[in-house]
Protein backbone atom coordinates (compact mmCIF):
# COMPACT_ATOMS: atom_id res chain seq x y z
CA UNK A 1 0.00 0.00 0.00
CA UNK A 2 1.31 3.47 -0.91
CA UNK A 3 2.36 5.86 1.84
CA UNK A 4 -0.08 8.80 1.69
CA UNK A 5 1.34 10.75 4.60
CA UNK A 6 2.01 14.48 4.05
CA UNK A 7 5.75 13.91 4.24
CA UNK A 8 5.56 11.27 1.51
CA UNK A 9 3.64 13.64 -0.78
CA UNK A 10 5.92 16.60 -0.21
CA UNK A 11 9.06 14.57 -0.81
CA UNK A 12 7.88 14.07 -4.40
CA UNK A 13 7.36 17.77 -4.99
CA UNK A 14 10.02 19.56 -6.98
CA UNK A 15 11.71 22.18 -4.78
CA UNK A 16 11.26 25.77 -5.95
CA UNK A 17 14.41 27.24 -7.47
CA UNK A 18 15.67 30.45 -5.95
CA UNK A 19 17.04 33.12 -8.25
CA UNK A 20 18.40 36.21 -6.47
CA UNK A 21 17.39 39.43 -8.22
CA UNK A 22 17.21 43.20 -7.81
CA UNK A 23 13.46 43.67 -8.23
CA UNK A 24 12.80 44.79 -4.65
CA UNK A 25 15.73 47.22 -4.63
CA UNK A 26 14.70 48.76 -7.96
CA UNK A 27 11.04 48.94 -6.90
CA UNK A 28 11.93 50.68 -3.64
CA UNK A 29 14.27 53.13 -5.41
CA UNK A 30 11.26 54.19 -7.49
CA UNK A 31 9.11 54.46 -4.34
CA UNK A 32 6.67 51.88 -5.71
CA UNK A 33 4.66 49.51 -3.55
CA UNK A 34 4.36 45.88 -4.56
CA UNK A 35 0.75 46.56 -5.55
CA UNK A 36 1.76 49.50 -7.75
CA UNK A 37 4.46 47.50 -9.52
CA UNK A 38 2.04 44.60 -9.96
CA UNK A 39 -0.59 46.89 -11.49
CA UNK A 40 1.94 48.49 -13.86
CA UNK A 41 3.24 45.06 -14.90
CA UNK A 42 -0.18 43.44 -15.23
CA UNK A 43 0.63 40.70 -12.70
CA UNK A 44 -0.66 39.95 -9.22
CA UNK A 45 0.96 41.38 -6.08
CA UNK A 46 1.61 37.78 -5.03
CA UNK A 47 3.66 37.29 -8.20
CA UNK A 48 5.78 40.34 -7.30
CA UNK A 49 6.29 38.96 -3.79
CA UNK A 50 7.35 35.58 -5.15
CA UNK A 51 9.78 37.16 -7.60
CA UNK A 52 11.27 39.37 -4.88
CA UNK A 53 11.78 36.26 -2.75
CA UNK A 54 13.78 34.76 -5.60
CA UNK A 55 11.29 32.28 -7.01
CA UNK A 56 11.56 31.63 -10.73
CA UNK A 57 8.98 33.06 -13.11
CA UNK A 58 8.21 32.90 -16.81
CA UNK A 59 10.23 34.91 -19.32
CA UNK A 60 7.13 36.92 -20.22
CA UNK A 61 6.61 37.84 -16.56
CA UNK A 62 10.24 38.99 -16.32
CA UNK A 63 9.67 41.17 -19.40
CA UNK A 64 6.55 42.73 -17.84
CA UNK A 65 8.42 43.51 -14.60
CA UNK A 66 11.37 45.01 -16.48
CA UNK A 67 9.11 47.27 -18.56
CA UNK A 68 7.04 48.27 -15.50
CA UNK A 69 10.27 49.39 -13.82
CA UNK A 70 10.88 51.71 -16.78
CA UNK A 71 13.75 49.64 -18.12
CA UNK A 72 14.29 47.91 -21.45
CA UNK A 73 14.60 44.19 -22.17
CA UNK A 74 18.34 44.72 -22.65
CA UNK A 75 18.48 45.65 -18.94
CA UNK A 76 17.34 42.14 -17.96
CA UNK A 77 20.63 41.24 -16.26
CA UNK A 78 20.48 44.41 -14.13
CA UNK A 79 17.13 43.24 -12.79
CA UNK A 80 17.39 39.44 -12.75
CA UNK A 81 21.13 38.76 -12.96
CA UNK A 82 22.70 36.11 -15.18
CA UNK A 83 20.54 33.18 -16.15
CA UNK A 84 21.28 29.84 -14.49
CA UNK A 85 23.40 27.65 -16.72
CA UNK A 86 24.11 30.56 -19.05
CA UNK A 87 20.73 30.24 -20.76
CA UNK A 88 19.15 33.29 -22.30
CA UNK A 89 15.86 33.84 -20.51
Amino acid sequence: MADRSPSARTSLAKPARRAPNNVQRLREEQLLTKAELARKAGVSPLTVTRIEHGLECRVDTKRKIILALGLTPSDRRKVFGPSPGGRLS
